[in-house]
Protein backbone atom coordinates (compact mmCIF):
# COMPACT_ATOMS: atom_id res chain seq x y z
CA UNK A 1 0.00 0.00 0.00
CA UNK A 2 1.14 2.92 -1.29
CA UNK A 3 2.16 5.97 1.84
CA UNK A 4 0.87 9.39 0.81
CA UNK A 5 3.44 12.07 -0.03
CA UNK A 6 3.28 14.22 3.02
CA UNK A 7 2.24 18.01 2.07
CA UNK A 8 4.83 20.26 1.61
CA UNK A 9 7.02 16.98 0.90
CA UNK A 10 9.87 18.12 -2.11
CA UNK A 11 9.69 14.69 -3.40
CA UNK A 12 7.33 15.18 -6.24
CA UNK A 13 9.39 18.45 -7.39
CA UNK A 14 12.68 16.18 -7.41
CA UNK A 15 10.57 13.94 -9.46
CA UNK A 16 9.59 16.63 -11.88
CA UNK A 17 12.97 18.02 -11.91
CA UNK A 18 14.05 14.43 -12.84
CA UNK A 19 11.55 14.17 -15.48
CA UNK A 20 13.26 17.76 -16.68
CA UNK A 21 16.77 16.98 -17.09
CA UNK A 22 15.35 13.70 -18.81
CA UNK A 23 13.69 15.33 -21.37
CA UNK A 24 17.19 17.82 -21.84
CA UNK A 25 19.89 15.74 -21.31
CA UNK A 26 19.05 12.90 -24.97
CA UNK A 27 19.70 16.36 -26.89
CA UNK A 28 23.27 17.01 -25.26
CA UNK A 29 24.11 13.75 -24.79
CA UNK A 30 22.82 13.40 -28.91
CA UNK A 31 24.48 16.59 -29.92
CA UNK A 32 28.06 15.12 -28.50
CA UNK A 33 27.53 11.88 -29.74
CA UNK A 34 27.10 13.07 -33.56
CA UNK A 35 29.92 15.81 -32.68
CA UNK A 36 32.45 12.56 -31.71
CA UNK A 37 30.78 10.45 -34.75
CA UNK A 38 31.55 13.05 -37.37
CA UNK A 39 35.20 14.15 -35.71
CA UNK A 40 35.58 9.98 -35.98
CA UNK A 41 34.72 9.52 -39.60
CA UNK A 42 36.52 12.68 -40.88
CA UNK A 43 39.35 11.09 -38.46
CA UNK A 44 39.32 7.56 -40.47
CA UNK A 45 38.94 9.86 -44.07
CA UNK A 46 42.71 11.28 -43.45
CA UNK A 47 43.85 8.09 -42.34
CA UNK A 48 42.77 6.20 -45.67
CA UNK A 49 43.57 9.06 -47.63
CA UNK A 50 47.03 8.89 -46.00
CA UNK A 51 47.88 5.47 -46.07
CA UNK A 52 45.64 3.41 -48.51
CA UNK A 53 43.65 5.63 -50.91
CA UNK A 54 43.41 8.65 -52.32
CA UNK A 55 41.96 10.28 -55.58
CA UNK A 56 43.65 12.18 -58.20
CA UNK A 57 42.92 14.51 -60.76
CA UNK A 58 44.02 14.16 -64.19
CA UNK A 59 45.87 18.10 -64.83
CA UNK A 60 47.25 17.18 -68.77
CA UNK A 61 46.39 15.09 -72.05
CA UNK A 62 49.72 12.92 -71.43
CA UNK A 63 47.38 9.46 -70.85
CA UNK A 64 45.14 10.26 -73.57
CA UNK A 65 43.29 8.09 -74.69
CA UNK A 66 43.56 6.04 -71.21
CA UNK A 67 42.59 8.87 -69.10
CA UNK A 68 41.51 12.33 -70.07
CA UNK A 69 41.76 15.86 -68.84
CA UNK A 70 39.67 15.90 -65.71
CA UNK A 71 39.80 12.26 -65.15
CA UNK A 72 39.42 10.97 -61.35
CA UNK A 73 41.13 8.42 -60.49
CA UNK A 74 41.66 6.02 -57.29
CA UNK A 75 45.23 4.97 -56.25
CA UNK A 76 46.02 2.23 -54.29
CA UNK A 77 48.78 3.43 -51.72
CA UNK A 78 49.16 -0.30 -50.49
CA UNK A 79 49.91 -2.14 -53.59
CA UNK A 80 53.48 -1.98 -53.91
CA UNK A 81 54.32 -2.68 -50.39
CA UNK A 82 52.43 -6.21 -51.51
CA UNK A 83 53.71 -6.69 -54.62
CA UNK A 84 56.58 -5.69 -56.89
CA UNK A 85 55.64 -2.82 -59.38
CA UNK A 86 54.62 -4.25 -62.52
CA UNK A 87 55.70 -3.39 -66.10
CA UNK A 88 52.23 -2.16 -67.80
CA UNK A 89 50.57 -0.41 -64.34
CA UNK A 90 49.82 3.07 -64.27
CA UNK A 91 51.45 4.65 -61.26
CA UNK A 92 50.92 8.45 -59.34
CA UNK A 93 54.62 9.33 -58.65
CA UNK A 94 56.45 12.41 -57.12
CA UNK A 95 57.31 15.29 -59.56
CA UNK A 96 60.87 14.46 -60.25
CA UNK A 97 63.60 17.30 -59.45
CA UNK A 98 64.28 19.81 -62.47
CA UNK A 99 60.37 18.75 -63.76
CA UNK A 100 58.76 21.99 -65.19
CA UNK A 101 54.99 21.50 -64.70
CA UNK A 102 53.94 23.88 -62.51
CA UNK A 103 51.75 23.55 -60.00
CA UNK A 104 51.83 20.36 -59.95
CA UNK A 105 53.65 17.57 -57.17
CA UNK A 106 52.31 14.31 -58.80
CA UNK A 107 52.46 12.92 -62.36
CA UNK A 108 51.16 9.89 -63.61
CA UNK A 109 52.81 7.50 -65.99
CA UNK A 110 52.47 4.19 -67.43
CA UNK A 111 55.66 1.92 -66.45
CA UNK A 112 57.08 0.88 -69.52
CA UNK A 113 60.64 -1.05 -68.21
CA UNK A 114 62.14 -1.98 -64.71
CA UNK A 115 64.88 -2.19 -62.87
CA UNK A 116 67.95 -3.63 -65.14
CA UNK A 117 66.72 -3.47 -68.07
CA UNK A 118 67.34 -1.91 -71.50
CA UNK A 119 65.05 0.90 -73.29
CA UNK A 120 65.72 1.78 -77.10
CA UNK A 121 63.49 3.58 -78.89
CA UNK A 122 63.60 3.15 -82.25
CA UNK A 123 61.33 3.01 -85.44
CA UNK A 124 58.72 4.65 -83.25
CA UNK A 125 58.76 1.79 -80.61
CA UNK A 126 59.94 0.86 -77.51
CA UNK A 127 62.29 -2.42 -77.54
CA UNK A 128 62.99 -3.38 -73.83
CA UNK A 129 66.52 -5.97 -73.98
CA UNK A 130 66.10 -5.39 -77.57
CA UNK A 131 62.67 -6.85 -77.71
CA UNK A 132 59.68 -4.97 -79.53
CA UNK A 133 57.31 -3.78 -76.84
CA UNK A 134 54.00 -4.99 -77.21
CA UNK A 135 51.02 -1.80 -76.26
CA UNK A 136 47.63 -2.53 -77.16
CA UNK A 137 46.71 0.58 -74.41
CA UNK A 138 48.37 2.85 -77.38
CA UNK A 139 46.27 4.24 -80.51
CA UNK A 140 47.74 3.71 -83.88
CA UNK A 141 48.81 7.79 -83.78
CA UNK A 142 50.69 7.05 -80.57
CA UNK A 143 54.15 6.52 -82.31
CA UNK A 144 57.31 7.12 -79.51
CA UNK A 145 59.51 9.41 -81.16
CA UNK A 146 63.00 10.09 -79.37
CA UNK A 147 63.56 12.89 -77.31
CA UNK A 148 67.06 14.93 -78.11
CA UNK A 149 68.94 14.50 -75.01
CA UNK A 150 70.53 12.59 -72.41
CA UNK A 151 67.99 10.26 -72.78
CA UNK A 152 67.18 9.39 -76.58
CA UNK A 153 68.08 5.57 -75.74
CA UNK A 154 69.32 5.29 -79.53
CA UNK A 155 70.37 1.53 -80.29
CA UNK A 156 73.69 2.74 -80.52
CA UNK A 157 73.34 4.38 -76.94
CA UNK A 158 70.34 2.39 -74.85
CA UNK A 159 69.13 3.70 -71.43
CA UNK A 160 69.80 1.28 -68.77
CA UNK A 161 67.36 1.33 -65.75
CA UNK A 162 69.38 1.29 -62.31
CA UNK A 163 68.64 -0.87 -59.73
CA UNK A 164 65.73 0.73 -57.34
CA UNK A 165 64.62 2.91 -60.37
CA UNK A 166 61.54 2.27 -63.17
CA UNK A 167 61.32 3.94 -66.80
CA UNK A 168 57.60 5.51 -67.23
CA UNK A 169 56.19 7.06 -70.18
CA UNK A 170 52.71 8.25 -71.10
CA UNK A 171 50.16 6.81 -73.58
CA UNK A 172 49.87 10.24 -75.64
CA UNK A 173 53.38 9.11 -76.58
CA UNK A 174 53.84 12.86 -78.93
CA UNK A 175 52.68 15.08 -75.79
CA UNK A 176 54.00 13.70 -72.87
CA UNK A 177 57.09 14.62 -70.71
CA UNK A 178 58.21 11.32 -69.20
CA UNK A 179 61.42 9.43 -68.79
CA UNK A 180 62.51 10.66 -71.92
CA UNK A 181 62.61 14.16 -70.79
CA UNK A 182 63.83 13.53 -67.31
CA UNK A 183 65.15 9.40 -67.02
CA UNK A 184 64.21 6.93 -64.79
CA UNK A 185 62.35 7.69 -61.36
CA UNK A 186 63.56 5.97 -58.02
CA UNK A 187 60.72 3.48 -57.03
CA UNK A 188 60.24 5.21 -53.85
CA UNK A 189 58.67 8.18 -55.33
CA UNK A 190 55.68 6.23 -56.40
CA UNK A 191 52.76 6.90 -54.27
CA UNK A 192 50.97 4.35 -55.70
CA UNK A 193 48.89 2.00 -58.85
CA UNK A 194 46.03 4.31 -60.02
CA UNK A 195 43.24 1.19 -60.18
CA UNK A 196 39.80 2.42 -60.63
CA UNK A 197 38.68 5.86 -62.78
CA UNK A 198 35.97 7.15 -60.62
CA UNK A 199 34.73 9.83 -62.63
CA UNK A 200 33.37 11.01 -64.81
CA UNK A 201 30.32 8.24 -64.50
CA UNK A 202 30.05 7.69 -67.69
CA UNK A 203 33.71 6.36 -67.82
CA UNK A 204 33.41 4.57 -64.36
CA UNK A 205 35.81 1.31 -64.71
CA UNK A 206 38.77 -0.31 -63.68
CA UNK A 207 42.28 0.90 -65.40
Amino acid sequence: MSTPTPAGSDEGADIEGGFSRKKKDPWKRNAIEWIVVIAGAVAVALIIQATSFQAFFIPSSSMESTLHVGDRVLVNKWSYRLHPIHRGDIVVFSKPKGELASNINDLIKRVIALPGETVTIANNHVYINNHQLTEPYLRPQDVTTVHPGPYACTPQAPCHIPKGQIWVMGDNRVFSEDSRYFGPIPESSVVGRAFYRIWPLTRLGSL
